[in-house]
């Protein structure tokens, strides 16, 4: 049996700032090809969102197929460590190192769960930049598994969603993002002449109150209302006796799924030309909000993690945007994984007692989707 603290430990050594490729893949095929599993592993996309590397590693089995999905790269350490953010050292209780939590820790328990349980078909879909624009991650692995006739049944990401304590909490949906950027034109003037000058600061300023102060919707029973936040606005004036030629903006909507991401650029489009008809409105969808209603997938998942903590978790769809959106068009995906408290900080770290249990969780759900 492959034993989780020493993979975990393996892969945090191995430096995988997003975009990742190379040595952490390595160690992760090793591991897998031990096991059985046949391991695809292909570089795709180039600058400045690539190249990125992926893997789909897959044993046959004689039930339903379930994908495990995640990711091994991670965002930059930062500075202030107490060690080395790639030592993969314990200390007393925890495993401290760059991705501990979000998610090579998680990765390392399925793989660890896998050695444990058979049964069911499984499938490792693993990719380099979940951190990074996702441009040539989880996309590019659903078009290979298309081109390979690779079709889960369930799909299981290990996020980390737990909050207070491990097993409290499963995603089982996110709210979708878009970001729209405003670029409003006018004419460069002296402020005493306006007459002689077009003023685009004000047009936008008129533009992002009405935005700001619309509604989009209430929410529904498992999603809060959608948000609208304005999160640049750039004049870039640097006299103050001259009427600006441009006046530009962004804005981010988080919503729920009783929006579309296309809807809200052309409802956004439709405000901004009631104040500045001539403005430019780009924007560009990260990903549609989705719902796995709860049913037979969340009741196992959930049953497994109550068996093994005695807790029942909250279904939710809290948080930010995950890779779950591209896979919910494959199949039923749930989020489950380690405590997020530390994820992206300084000294992150997992308990050890923490990836025991989840390894034993995740071991339990592959052994009931055997029966």
């Amino acid at each position: 049996m492959i034993d989780v603290l020493a993979l975990a430990q393996a892969l945090l050594r191995a430096e995988s700032v997003t975009p990742a490729r190379g040595a952490v893949f390595n160690v992760l095929e090793a591991a897998l090809v031990s096991m059985g599993f046949a391991v695809d592993r292909f570089v795709v996309g180039a600058a400045p969102d690539g190249p990125v590397e992926n893997m789909i590693a897959l044993r046959s089995g004689a039930a339903r197929h379930l994908a495990f999905a995640g990711h091994v790269d991670v965002v930059p350490p930062g500075t202030g460590w107490d060690g080395s953010p790639w030592s993969g050292e314990v200390r007393g209780d925890l495993l401290y190192g760059r991705g501990a939590v979000d998610m090579k820790g998680a990765v390392a328990a399925f793989v660890a769960a896998a050695s444990r349980a058979a049964g069911p078909t499984l499938s490792l879909l693993i990719t380099g930049d979940e951190e990074g624009p996702a441009t040539f991650g989880t996309p590019a692995l659903i078009e290979r598994m298309a081109a390979r006739g690779i079709a889960p049944d369930l799909c299981l990401v290990g996020e980390p969603t737990s909050v207070r304590q491990l097993g409290d909490m499963v995603k089982i949906g996110r709210r979708g993002s878009v970001n729209i950027w405003i670029v409003v034109p006018g004419r460069q003037g002296h402020v005493a002449y306006p007459h002689l000058a077009d003023n685009p600061a004000g047009k936008l300023a008129k533009a992002l109150a009405e935005l700001e102060n619309m509604a989009l919707d209430e929410g529904n029973a498992w999603f809060q209302p959608s948000n609208l936040e304005i999160t640049d606005i750039a004049i870039g004036n640097p006299a103050h006796n001259v009427i600006p030629a441009r006046a530009e903006a962004r804005i981010n909507i988080r919503f729920n799924d009783e929006q579309r991401g296309d809807a809200l650029i052309d409802r956004v489009t439709e405000v901004v030309r009631i104040y500045a008809p001539e403005a430019t409105v780009t924007g560009k969808v990260s990903g549609e909000a989705f719902l796995t209603e709860p049913g037979a997938w969340t009741a196992l998942v959930s049953a497994a993690i109550e068996a093994r903590t005695g807790l029942v978790a909250e279904l939710s769809t809290s948080g930010g945007t995950s890779d779950a959106r591209f896979l919910s068009k494959l199949c039923p995906t749930l989020e489950f994984g380690l405590l997020n408290a530390t994820m992206h900080q300084v000294d992150e770290a997992v308990a050890v007692a923490d990836l025991e249990t989840l390894t034993a969780i995740y071991a339990d759900v592959i052994a009931r989707l055997s029966s």
